[in-house]
């Protein structure tokens, strides 16, 4: 750098020199940062790239899970899990188990998280589920079958009433039944205790809201909603069972957050319930 003051024009080349020296720094620094930057993301990615998360789900709770018409399993749950795991780059497997068989596989760790459609409780909270932040807000009701003159609980006196195994729609019959003098059947899944509806074993069912409107729209059931029976309802979680999951459950919820904010998740709601 000198030579060029011995050129005779050292005071302008030395305001030059030094602008491109302090611009030469910054440029360096900021490469440098941005490759210590790049390298803790290539690190951070590595620590999950080479791990398959196993996630447990329901069979059949439309529209959060179920099989479409062409054989593919699809819902709300099925999409916005592959959208976080895309927004967080992580590999999963998703089993299709059934309820009370996803729980038991993440209970015994053959799973490592559960997405279906599950309500976030302190009853579950207590018996070792870790919730995610929630990701669908969710009412219970009473349906009927569509020609059935029951038009409330009042109505329910010494009748049987159908319910899904372990669910909130569960919870909610449970809290009313002694109340409105009601038994209750319990049934291992949604299809089923909708039979028992149909074919009049039942004159009642709860449900979870969105799940029985979906289930009788997209299959034309022959059952009604009583709007007039709807809870306060609560949210759905992803849950964990083993702390050692964490790292799962605090992805889900990054992702979660990405992708209300850049639209995915209003696209996924949409899908499925227009």
């Amino acid at each position: 750098m000198k030579k060029y003051v011995a050129l005779g024009m050292a005071a302008m080349m030395a305001l030059s020199l030094a602008a491109c020296g302090g611009a030469a720094s910054s440029t360096a620094a900021s490469s440098a940062a941005a490759s210590s930057e790049a390298a803790s993301s290539e690190a951070a990615a590595a620590e999950t790239t080479g791990k398959t998360w196993v996630i447990a789900t329901d069979t059949v709770f439309k529209p959060f899970e179920y099989t479409d018409a062409s054989g593919n399993f699809v819902g709300i749950d099925v999409d916005i899990l592959a959208a976080i795991a895309e927004d967080q780059g992580f590999a999963y497997e998703l089993n299709s188990l059934g309820w009370d068989a996803a729980i038991a596989a993440c209970q015994a760790g053959q799973a490592d998280g559960m997405i279906a459609g599950a309500s976030i409780t302190e009853e579950r909270k207590a018996a070792g589920w870790t919730f995610s932040d929630g990701y669908y807000t969710a009412t219970q009701s009473m349906t009927v079958a569509e020609d059935s003159d029951i038009a409330g609980f009042e109505d329910l006196s010494g009748k049987d009433v159908a319910v899904k195994i372990g669910t909130q729609g569960a919870a909610y019959a449970e809290s009313l039944k002694d109340e409105y003098g009601f038994n209750i059947v319990s049934f291992e899944d949604s299809p089923t205790m909708y039979q028992a509806v149909l074919g009049g074993q039942c004159v009642a069912c709860f449900e979870d809201t969105p799940i029985m409107q979906a289930s009788i729209k997209d299959n034309g059931l022959a059952l009604k909603v009583l709007e007039n029976t709807a809870n306060e309802g609560g949210d759905y979680g992803f849950a964990i069972f083993n702390t050692d999951n964490q790292e799962l459950l605090d992805m889900f919820n990054a992702g979660l957050a990405n992708i209300k904010a850049n639209g995915k998740y209003d696209e996924i709601l949409a899908a499925y319930l227009g």
